[in-house]
């Protein structure tokens, strides 16, 4: 069975629809739980989710994803995590394309990525995501793991506060542990909106090389609160 976890922070406009939708979408009996991990959210994000007619399991946690993940798979009880970025909404089935994947011996992977966007670039960075190259990779395209293997890496780095998806992913690539499901999740392009596509993609590159070039955690963090955050 999977356990969904989302980490959020002031996510108020779209988190009911989007835990509706996980609900609609998925035959329950392959789900767990759904889990949110609030990370100090200002405004009525907790509220909604408290008031939802469904079985969330929330919690609190100290600001920051990579913290928000692993407290979502310490109370997780499914074999398979699936960690769901909240602008995020997987393909029609979801559920079965995760378990029918692992079955298949892939203990590990994500979808393909469709932005809800119609910006040239954009589509071509989603049309990208179908390969398996490394590059290609990221958070927004959601991530599933087995339980036995992401305890075995140790979770997510809680040193990043930014990229955390990323050094997991890099860990499961040194493995050869990813596969990509060839079915689309849609996700907002709303900080592409917010800061303009070409700017935000060489904020996004510039956090890349950095990170290449060996900068620490806080580097990282500290370009991304000055340029993005």
């Amino acid at each position: 069975m999977i356990s969904i976890i989302i980490p959020v922070l002031n996510e108020a406009k779209i988190i009911e629809e989007l835990l509706y939708y996980l609900v609609d979408c998925a035959n329950l009996q392959n789900i767990s739980e759904i889990i949110v991990v609030d990370g100090g959210s200002t405004d009525d994000t907790v509220k909604i989710i408290k008031k939802l007619d469904l079985k969330i399991k929330l919690l609190k946690s100290d600001k920051g994803r990579a913290k928000q993940m692993n407290l979502g798979a310490k109370h997780a009880t499914g074999a398979i995590l699936y960690f769901l970025h909240a602008d995020s909404y997987p393909p029609l089935k979801y559920d079965e394309l995760i378990i029918n994947s692992v079955k298949k011996g892939n203990n590990a992977g994500c979808f393909r990525m469709q932005f809800n966007s119609n910006h040239w670039w954009l589509k071509l960075a989603s049309w990208l995501t179908q390969f398996s190259w490394r590059a290609c990779r990221g958070g927004d395209q959601s991530q599933f793991i087995t339980r036995a293997l992401f305890e075995d890496i140790g979770g997510y780095d809680e040193n990043y506060i930014i990229y955390e998806d990323n050094i997991l992913i890099n860990e499961l690539y040194a493995r050869k542990e990813f596969a990509v499901i060839q079915h689309k999740i849609k996700t907002s392009a709303r900080l592409y909106k917010k800061h303009g596509i070409w700017k935000l993609q060489y904020h996004f590159w510039t956090i890349y090389v950095k990170k290449w070039l060996g900068a620490s955690p806080n580097t990282l963090y500290a370009y991304y609160k000055r340029y993005i955050s």
